[in-house]
């Protein structure tokens, strides 16, 4: 399997991979990254991370094929996800078969878990980087109660996204809090806050000063469209990366790429993440996925506040959630298109036979274990 970097950011370029290294481990191939003038690194991503694989870095001189093609070609060249064709169905939102029975028993985001795992194993920070980033990290006291806020301003805002003022995510870090404290007492209300505008840290801390914010003003510096594209500013993303994933909850857009790799990087630490979020915008998605579906649970007269009529196990797919009770998507079996009352539908897990590598003890042996 053959992957060429794209020109897009590191959210975005993270997600490629997941997508490259899922579609090799479904036909039992070996992903090789092309990583040569890296924009975060001209010297390649081998440089910053340890390798996909050890022993399998080049294709050498054997024929290069482009998707699609049949399963028996050796080396296969990727295309962007979002114009691939055929898209096969295993890739997101799905997950193995074998494994779904013992994940849906503790997860309640089977599809988030299984990516998280794509990215704990394709992130691995070479000595010096890790080094980096642990005396980054060392230097903020990081503790327990605290909430993570992901603001993303620049780039995003007026094209990909809408504006979020800062008052709109200190209401849902007020719940978080306001919520803990019926249970337990709490020190501080500690809030660590990434972003990608030097000013949001100081302007949080002038209006909330009932709050604890910790966050380092030079990583947003870095994080500028125009200082982006750096080996300094991977370190500042990476340290944002891992503080958010160590919080206990994170207020963010999910429309932003680094918003949701925080929350897929977050079960690679923790039993279930899926109640430890909330997006001022987008349901989680993967880029480039297949069908998103909803499965009724319980059936629905239509008419009332424009909400569409469903019978308990109707397929509905899923355009959105409104985030008041209700969310838009199409009766799959009617075809009718309008509001409904999210409560009474889930999530359809899609479940796909992956190879379960049975030839390969060492695998299987550290596979069952991770469950």
């Amino acid at each position: 399997m053959f992957f060429l970097f794209q020109g897009c950011g590191f959210g975005c370029q993270l997600h490629h991979i997941v997508y490259c290294l899922i579609f090799a481990y479904a036909t039992e191939r070996t992903l090789i990254l092309n990583s040569k003038g890296w924009r975060y690194n001209t010297k390649g991503w081998d440089y910053v991370f340890y390798p996909i694989s050890d022993s399998c870095t080049s294709a050498y001189d054997d024929k290069v094929v482009q998707w699609p093609v049949l399963y028996d070609a050796k080396v296969v060249s990727l295309p962007f996800i979002d114009s691939i064709s055929q898209k096969p169905k295993f890739l997101p939102l799905a997950i193995p078969k074998d494994l779904a029975p013992r994940i849906v028993r503790f997860n309640g985001d089977p599809s988030s878990w299984w990516i998280g795992q794509m990215l704990k194993y394709i992130l691995k920070p070479r000595v010096a980087m890790q080094k980096a980033i642990n005396e980054t990290i060392a230097k903020m006291n990081f503790k327990t109660p605290i909430v993570g806020v992901h603001i993303r301003r620049t780039d995003k805002v007026g094209t990909e996204a809408a504006f979020h003022h800062i008052h709109e995510y200190m209401a849902h870090v007020k719940d978080y809090y306001d919520q803990l404290e019926l249970t337990r007492t709490v020190d501080a209300r500690r809030v660590y806050l990434a972003t990608d505008d030097a000013n949001v840290l100081e302007d949080a801390r002038k209006k909330y000063p009932e709050y604890t914010f910790l966050g380092d003003a030079s990583i947003a510096k870095t994080a500028a469209t125009h200082r982006r594209y750096t080996p300094l500013s991977l370190t500042g993303l990476l340290v944002d990366l891992h503080m958010l994933a160590m919080c206990d909850y994170i207020v963010c857009t999910f429309s932003s790429q680094v918003g949701r790799v925080a929350y897929e990087m977050m079960w690679t630490n923790r039993v279930d993440a899926s109640n430890s979020f909330f997006s001022l915008d987008d349901i989680y998605y993967f880029g480039g996925q297949n069908a998103h579906d909803r499965v009724a649970v319980m059936s629905n007269t239509g008419g009332k506040s424009q909400d569409i009529s469903f019978e308990a196990g109707d397929r509905i797919g899923i355009a959105g959630n409104h985030w008041n009770g209700y969310g838009r998507g199409t009766n799959k079996r009617t075809n009718v298109n309008g509001l409904i009352p999210w409560y009474k539908t889930a999530d359809h897990l899609v479940l796909y036979p992956f190879p379960e590598y049975k030839q390969v003890p060492q695998y299987s042996d550290t596979r069952q274990k991770n469950l």
